[in-house]
This record gives C-alpha cells, sequence and structure tokens, in this order.
C-alpha cells in the first residue's frame, strides 16, 4: 500500500494561513461586544436569546445554532472560584446562564466539581447533583452533550470501577446526554497487542454503555495519531520496532464495533499530529512519508465522530507541536474548510474548547475567549 501523499495539498486543505487578518478583527469586534454582558443581570432563556446569536455572516451556517457547544473546561476557573469572592459568574449555575447569553446550546462536562460556595456544593458527582445540574441547564436552555468523566482504570473490571462506570451512566442520563465519554486516549503505547486489549476493554464497557441508552466515545490527543508498531524486527523485550504505517486510531477504529464506541477529534490535536507524524519506518525498514489529513479521517468514518473539539492555533515551529493554543477562529486552523468536508452538519456537535483560557492576571479572560469562540463558531459559513 502506498502512504504518500501529496503534501502541498494535505495542508492546503487543513490550514488557513489567510484568515488570520480576518478572523483578528472579527476577535477585535467579539471582544468588544461581549465586555458588558459578563457582568450582567439574570439569566437569559432560549426564547430571549437575541438575534445576533445566530451569526452576522451570509449564507448557510456550517454549525446550526443548537449545535453550537463549548467544553466547561474552558472555562474550569469560572465554575471553580468563589462566588463570595467575586461579582464574575462563579460555579454551575451562574455559568451556565452567561453561556447562554452568549448563545451556546450544549455543553460538555469536564467533571461536576466546582467552588464549595457555589449552589449545591464542591461535588455535584450524584444523581442529586445532577437533578440540579438538569434543572439549572434546562433552565438557561442548554442540553449536557458529553462528559470527560470517568473510565475504568481496571481490566478486566473491578465490581468498584463497574459500579462506578454505572454511577457515571446514571448521572449523564440524568443529565440528558446523548454520549458520555472521556478526555484520554485508549492506551498510550504504540504496539499493536496493546490496543487490541484496548479495544477489548472498550467493547466491554459500551456494551454496557449501551444496554444505559448511551454512546461511549473516547477522545485523541496527538499521539493517538502516531504510527501504529506492529512489525519489523523485534526489540529486546518480543515488541515491533516498525510500522505499516496505520495510524494508532485508525487501528483502533478498523477493529471495534461502531455500534459500541464513538469518538470526538480534537481537531487541534490532530492537527498537531499533522504536523509531528508525517514519517514513519516501514517493515522493509524503508522510510516512508504519510501527512495526516484530519478532515479526511472524519469523512471515511464520518458517523463515528459524533463529537469534535473545536480549538484553534497560530503556527509556532519552535515548540514542537507546531501551533500555540489561541480563541478559536482567531487562529490558522482552516475551520470553514474542515466543516465543510465532513458534512453531517446536523450530525456533529462542536465544542469550543481552549485549554488556557483561564488567567491569573484577567479573571474574566475565560469567559470573554468563550464569547469570541460562539461568534466566530456562528460565523462559519458555506
Amino acid at each position: 500500500m502506498n502512504h504518500t501523499h501529496d503534501t502541498d495539498d494535505q495542508l492546503r486543505r487543513s490550514l488557513g494561513i489567510g484568515r488570520r487578518r480576518f478572523l483578528s478583527t472579527c476577535t477585535a469586534v467579539a471582544a468588544g461586544a461581549i465586555a458588558a454582558p459578563v457582568l450582567g443581570a439574570g439569566p437569559v432563556h432560549a426564547a430571549a436569546q437575541p438575534a445576533a446569536a445566530d451569526g452576522t455572516g451570509t449564507g448557510q451556517a456550517l454549525v446550526p445554532a443548537d449545535k453550537r457547544g463549548i467544553i466547561l473546561y474552558t472555562v474550569r476557573d469560572a465554575t471553580g472560584r468563589d462566588p463570595l469572592s467575586t461579582t464574575l459568574p462563579s460555579g454551575f449555575r451562574a455559568v451556565f446562564e452567561q453561556l447562554a447569553r452568549f448563545g451556546y446550546r450544549q455543553v460538555e462536562f469536564a467533571g461536576y466539581g466546582q467552588h464549595p460556595n457555589a449552589p449545591g456544593g464542591a461535588s455535584l458527582e450524584s444523581v442529586e447533583g445532577a437533578r440540579l445540574l438538569r434543572r439549572w441547564l434546562d433552565d438557561n436552555g442548554l442540553r449536557a452533550q458529553g462528559n470527560h468523566g470517568f473510565i475504568p482504570g481496571s481490566w478486566p473490571l473491578t465490581s468498584t470501577d463497574l459500579d462506578t462506570f454505572k454511577k457515571h451512566l446514571e448521572i449523564a442520563n440524568i443529565l440528558g446526554m446523548a454520549h458520555m465519554g472521556t478526555g484520554g486516549d485508549p492506551t498510550s503505547s504504540s504496539y499493536k497487542a496493546d490496543w487490541d486489549v484496548a479495544a477489548d476493554k472498550w467493547h466491554a464497557l459500551g456494551e454496557i454503555a449501551r444496554g444505559a441508552g448511551l454512546k461511549l466515545y473516547t477522545h485523541n490527543h496527538d499521539a493517538a495519531y502516531g504510527f501504529l508498531l506492529d512489525g519489523g524486527p523485534l526489540d529486546a523485550q518480543g515488541r515491533p520496532t516498525r510500522s505499516s504505517g496505520i495510524r494508532k486510531l485508525e487501528y483502533f477504529l478498523s477493529v471495534t464495533d461502531p455500534k459500541l464506541i464513538w469518538l470526538e477529534m480534537d481537531i487541534f490535536w490532530a492537527h498537531v499530529a499533522q504536523y509531528k507524524f508525517r514519517t514513519y519506518t516501514a517493515h522493509d525498514g524503508s522510510t516512508q512519508t504519510n501527512v495526516f489529513d484530519p478532515a479526511g479521517l472524519v469523512t471515511r468514518h464520518n458517523l463515528r465522530y459524533p463529537l469534535f473539539h473545536a480549538k484553534d492555533g497560530v503556527v509556532n515551529n519552535t515548540n514542537g507541536m507546531g501551533y500555540d493554543m489561541v480563541p478559536f477562529g482567531t487562529g490558522v486552523i482552516d475551520y470553514r474548510t474542515f466543516f465543510s468536508r465532513v458534512g453531517h452538519r446536523n450530525y456533529h456537535n462542536p465544542m469550543v474548547e481552549q485549554d488556557n483560557a483561564p488567567s491569573a492576571t484577567n479573571p474574566a479572560q475565560s469567559l470573554e475567549h468563550a464569547a469570541i469562540g460562539y461568534r466566530n463558531l456562528a460565523d462559519l459559513r458555506r
């Protein structure tokens, strides 16, 4: 099989350098528009959202209004801060109110902890806590679409891990999720044998999740799109040292049941993988080139990717990753082309994410960046 691709063509489809100046202008406009609402009054319900929340561009929106989401990890400082020490939104309830004002309709949880002084207390990881969260979501016209939560570390599963997993499935159902997942890869290994074990484990978990009416998903970082070690000479521990050219998650997709296991692509980390993992040593010892095409992988397995992390970056060729993370829509990753290529706009659920949105010197920054991300997501047009 020939794994060599046209590098320039791949990069043209995956990167949009020319967008930076235009999107920087959009960022400035959005930043000015959200300064007042961050400190605004009470909750804004779905029916009361301003017309501008649907975006200002012309043409069909690439991400429909009811599919625009955010993972709460982006604003984790806001959910975690003490409401008694600030006038900024603090705790889940107030953060939900603010995200609804921006226009978001979906959230993805990253755990259920908040500041002890926030309504509901420190931990809402319980049936009672989930009911409280669901009420606040409903009050603000929001839907919970997933969670980076508990995946058992044991295999075979211990009874304790199984009970905890089932508790999280119950919480997900109370919250109204269609999907439940994790923030990690199925395994951190590069070896085929370990991915086979991970597939067995995830099949078992997927069966349990399906029995609870939920779709179980795993989430990628860049390493999962590196090359699988599956052949060639063995090392001193008897492990393969060379690759057939298949990427780890591509292999995982090929050996897992699409009715039991789904994936969430973090588009930023997929582009980091495109930058980092371009060549491999084939079984015969030759060096082969294979430039990763994130949108191409999704189009080949479209219905297995119900969720995305929509995270942006600017080019940095000195940090080993190729990008520095920036607010969504202010970088160079060509999301207009990506969403156009993958299609299925009423199926996919993009969640705005920015790992570095919280700031030690600007407590309002993460919510400001969430607002910028919403505006730029809404403005993506065909």
